[in-house]
């Protein structure tokens, strides 16, 4: 079989198309890869790169990339994030889903995707049984694009991770999506973050409570900068009583306060699933940390990473949260920076981690001594710290970076590898058994 890099110069010349120096250094980087018989492998052309000179590819450049990789048997995903494909690449990834039968994974975040790519991605799905993930974050394909999104899910049986956030979607579809996930039971993590919501009656919350109650396979729901307030976590609350696979529940950067908490804690006394609670850039002060440190401390012990990032929180209520550790073994890991510290929740939490009781992966601060005086830091370390962008060094998706999907892994790449090696050394076991038989060997 040619090698990739060979594939691609032939094809550019064929085409009388200019060599992206960018894509043709990373094939090469991949043929080593295949020439070492590794399989699974993802091919990383994110145009967000630091390390490297960037050539951001275009739409026509994805084309040939699309053409060199339909029949490339080792090659399952594909990560072109911060690239310029817009939905000229987008008509020819939706090719690329219907042609190749071996991607799980693919990651056009960030692309200059519109409604019309969103709608041709969404068609291709109808029939492709192969593709796990799929991350479209940042594209503004718009409520349109997001209805074709939802009744793609009606069909689709294999999707099993869909990552919508930023996409400018609007009431209307975020219904849609609640209403389909009644029904589907193979998506185990959605992300709908801001969505484009006008007015102020919460009525999508109000959609996605009665959705958590009908559906048993959703793991993940992301709902970061929904407006929602104290009305909209009640509504969610209400449901988690009834919802039982539900473990990662995102509902940062919305309107929460201390009232929201009332809720939240009182369902965190009987619900036993619920692992990962993402409550960053509300608003829930001392009264709300102390709702969730007395549930914490006496009854739940489910609850395994809490994050209250910049909350209002002062000393007293940051102090609560670090004594219901003491008593709770399960909770591993507290995010607590952008709040309000004083000497006491300084000398608290060093205590956690000079003890063991907090790791420092675990954890967004570090102690230090100043004048004999202790005081805290922060560190690189969240429940999705890379969400967004890739580090200058080091590994994007490190656990101390990103602990909520390593503390809630709703898509593994390796886990699958893992899978179809096994499978494939099962099949070799039954062809020796087969052959053994007709020799008369059994």
């Amino acid at each position: 079989m040619s090698s990739l890099q060979e594939d691609y110069y032939n094809l550019c010349m064929e085409k009388s198309r200019k060599i992206n120096s960018f894509v043709w250094h990373l094939l090469q980087e991949v043929d080593e890869k295949i020439e070492k018989g590794l399989e699974g492998i993802t091919l990383n052309i994110a145009g967000n790169s630091h390390l490297m000179p960037v050539e951001r590819m275009t739409g026509e450049d994805f084309w040939i990339l699309s053409r060199i990789l339909k029949k490339n048997p080792y090659i399952n995903g594909l990560d072109v994030r911060y690239n310029l494909i817009s939905d000229v690449g987008a008509y020819y990834a939706a090719r690329l889903l219907q042609k190749q039968h071996k991607l799980i994974y693919l990651n056009l975040m960030f692309n200059d995707i519109g409604p019309k790519g969103g709608e041709l991605i969404a068609k291709a799905l109808h029939k492709n049984t192969t593709l796990k993930y799929l991350r479209m974050t940042g594209n503004k394909i718009e409520n349109e694009g997001g209805m074709f999104f939802a009744a793609m899910l009606q069909i689709n049986s294999s999707l099993e991770k869909l990552d919508l956030g930023d996409c400018d979607l609007e009431m209307q579809s975020v219904i849609a999506f609640a209403t389909v996930l009644t029904q589907n039971q193979t998506i185990q993590a959605i992300n709908l973050n801001r969505p484009i919501l006008y007015g102020e009656q919460e009525e999508s919350t109000v959609h996605l409570g009665h959705m958590l109650k009908e559906n048993h396979c959703l793991v993940a729901l992301h709902l970061c900068k929904h407006n929602m307030k104290n009305c909209g976590i009640k509504q969610l609350c209400d449901a988690l009583y009834l919802n039982r696979s539900l473990r990662y529940l995102d509902i940062s950067c919305n309107k929460i306060t201390r009232d929201g908490m009332v809720y939240l804690a009182d369902v965190l006394k009987s619900n036993t699933t619920l692992e990962v609670i993402d409550l960053s850039f509300n608003r829930i002060e001392n009264a709300g940390a102390k709702y969730l440190s007395e549930t914490l401390a006496s009854h739940n012990r489910s609850v395994k990473a809490l994050s209250v990032v910049s909350n209002n929180i002062e000393g007293e209520g940051l102090v609560a949260l670090s004594q219901s550790m003491k008593t709770n073994p399960t909770l591993s890991n507290v995010y607590i920076w952008g709040n309000k510290f004083d000497e006491a929740t300084c000398v608290a939490y060093s205590d956690l981690i000079q003890m063991g009781r907090l790791k420092p992966d675990n954890t967004d601060v570090e102690s230090f001594v100043v004048d004999g005086h202790v005081c805290l830091a922060e560190v690189s370390n969240g429940l999705k710290k890379h969400y967004y962008w890739r580090p200058t060094y080091g590994e994007a998706c490190s656990q101390s970076s990103n602990a909520g999907s390593s503390l809630v892994p709703t898509y593994n790449m390796n886990l699958f590898i893992h899978t179809k090696k096994r499978m494939l050394h099962l099949d070799d076991l039954l062809v020796k058994q087969s052959m053994k038989r007709r020799h008369g060997q059994f």
